[in-house]
């Protein structure tokens, strides 16, 4: 199916006049110089088409006969390729025999000239036949003498062909792009195609995918056999999974595109994700802000998220429900690119979904947080030292795939968050929102009818690690007013039980919650005896304590009481900092 989407996407491409895509046997390729050429085949100049300053200049993508696949040996490309191979001269490198490498750019260069020979020796265009007077010639002392020379070499990069005063390259001129695709034309036995049904040559070799995110950087495959391990009945190669080379193109070229796209492709940890649809339509170019946006444009993402939920809201436009939707997650696999995951859909489907996981991960924060979270940060903050490095290799690929399905989020991620909040003895807004939508969509997909954690402070939610989180908090503020000098504002301390008994009281809490009592009283009295009032403070401490079941507080939690520990004492703690709370709390401590 997967690639059956691909290959009817790159015909919707081929199809639209505004999407510069390649035809069948061609390729976009970064194209550093450019040989001018007369009528004749003489030598008329050399043009620099790298884009860009310094060291960063890149050669700029032209339409190109597409490329050879190469391992180590000879191959040449048609019309365009490396130095060696276009001019027969061998590139300086460090560490090489000069000697060595003059003679393999001599065969090189030879494999370049037959190759175009076969091809273009029938082809009555001019252009075809200033390339091949050019090569048959052989007279390439001018442009070795010519200004850029050294930077030809330095570079390295591909080199092809144009006439004087042409802006088309010569493997772009209508006659040259004919025989070309005459001489293209697969041979070999018919067989049918295991993605159309079609008769068609099987591909041998797949296009390289390039873009995927830690795979090699010459690309990998999706489609490769090159063990015996992987090959059936003495088949080699491609004839394993017979893809017709037509579809093979297809799919490849598409790919490729979407990869290369700024706007249909997002790195969600270690999964680069590629998505569209089957016709043309705006959700193609808004789902990437809403789950990834880029820095300085959140308040554009935020838009798109508000009326995402809104219209999921009130009802999505009629026709969304028939119209196709896809998304794709590849990471590197060795030489070979994996598929993390894939999701089918239609556009209403898929919206619908992406909407469930903002609400579901909804939750109360503080004016600095952000109105939205996008993957990358929800993964972040689970990870080591807050560092992207340090995301678990599947966890991103896994993420993704829970909101696209719409299933429950994977148990690493509320484990990681938990985790992350132990070690910190710090429960951020990410970290909350993870535990709350995990727990949410959990009881969801589960069909529990127990109730859940919401999105702010609900003091009639007696789940015992909520409770003891609420708890944890009353008891830290309390802690923070006693060390708070008379006639001033709380202040943050350096130091509470937080970064002392945290991690113990999420696991271990019979033991730990009778010292933090023990130390509680002592921390009113302390505020009692500076003159403030402490009546708020202890009705606030027996109404969370009244919250406990009668069989008292358990010895050790759960790891989903461990997370529902981490929301109340979130939610507490965010409940303590609204204005109207805090000039309450100042209130009744200083009455």
């Amino acid at each position: 199916m997967i690639l059956n989407a691909l290959s009817a996407y790159y015909q919707r491409l081929a199809d639209d006049p505004g999407v510069d895509v390649a035809p069948l046997g061609f390729e976009h390729k970064a194209i550093d110089f450019l040989i001018k050429l007369d009528d004749a085949g003489k030598f008329v100049n050399f043009h620099d088409l790298r884009e860009g300053t310094g060291k960063k200049r890149k050669g700029r993508l032209s339409l190109v006969p597409k490329g050879i696949k190469r391992s180590s040996g000879i191959a040449a490309n048609l019309l365009w390729d490396t130095v060696p191979y276009v001019l027969g001269r061998a590139l300086p490198e460090k560490g090489k025999n000069i000697e060595k490498s003059s003679a393999r750019a001599v065969e090189q260069h030879k494999a370049f000239v037959e190759k175009v020979e076969q091809t273009l020796s029938g082809c009555s265009d001019r252009g075809a036949m200033a390339v091949l007077s050019f090569l048959r010639c052989g007279e390439f002392n001018p442009i070795f003498e010519h200004t850029l020379w050294d930077e030809v070499e330095q570079s390295g990069g591909n080199i092809t062909f144009s006439l004087a005063g042409d802006t088309q390259l010569v493997c772009q001129r209508p006659e040259v792009v004919a025989a070309i695709s005459e001489k293209l034309k697969p041979e070999g036995e018919l067989q049918a195609c295991s993605v159309s049904g079609k008769k068609n040559v099987p591909a041998i070799l797949h296009t390289a995918i390039k873009g995927v995110w830690g795979a090699q950087s010459s690309g990998a495959n999706i489609v490769s056999f090159n063990l015996d391990a992987f090959r059936s009945f003495g088949k080699k190669q491609g004839f394993n999974a017979p893809v017709g080379s037509s579809i093979e193109f297809a799919y490849t070229t598409a790919l490729n595109y979407l990869l290369a796209s700024a706007n249909q492709r997002m790195q969600v940890g270690d999964a680069s994700t590629v998505f569209w649809a089957r016709d043309p339509c705006d959700f193609e170019k808004d789902l990437h802000p809403i789950l990834a946006p880029k820095k300085g444009e959140e308040a554009v993402s935020y838009n798109k998220i508000r009326g995402l939920l809104s219209a999921v809201k009130t009802g999505l436009p009629l026709g969304e429900e028939d119209l196709p939707f896809y998304v794709l997650g590849l990471a590197p696999n060795a030489s070979r690119i994996a598929v993390r995951f894939w999701c089918e859909g239609n556009v209403k489907k898929i919206k619908e979904r992406v909407a469930e996981h903002f609400l579901d991960i909804e939750m109360v924060r503080a004016p600095h947080d952000p109105e939205f979270l996008s993957l990358f940060q929800l993964l972040v903050s689970t990870a080591t030292e807050r560092k992207a490095d340090n995301i678990p290799p599947n966890l991103g690929g896994e993420v993704a795939r829970s909101v696209f399905t719409g299933t429950a989020y994977p148990r690493t991620l509320f484990a990681n968050a938990i985790r992350r909040c132990k070690a910190e003895q710090k429960v951020t807004f990410a970290r909350a929102s993870i535990i709350k939508g995990v727990l949410t969509r959990m009881s969801r997909t589960s069909n529990l009818k127990d109730k859940e954690v919401s999105v702010a402070l609900d003091k009639s939610y007696d789940n015992i690690g909520y409770v003891l989180g609420r708890l944890f908090a009353v008891l830290e503020w309390i802690q923070e007013l006693a060390h708070t000098p008379e006639g001033k504002k709380r202040q943050n301390l350096n130091k509470t039980i937080r970064d002392t008994y945290f991690g113990a009281a999420t696991s271990s809490p019979l033991i730990t919650f009778k010292r933090l009592d023990e130390l509680s009283v002592h921390h009113l009295a302390k505020i009692r005896n500076s003159g403030k009032g402490i009546v708020w403070l202890e009705q606030l401490k027996q109404e969370v304590f009244g919250h406990i079941p009668a069989k008292g507080i358990p010895s050790i939690l759960d790891l989903e009481d461990q997370g529902r520990f981490s929301v109340g004492y979130y939610h507490q703690r965010q409940d303590f900092f609204t204005s109207k709370k805090t000039e309450e709390i100042k209130e009744n401590t200083n009455g």
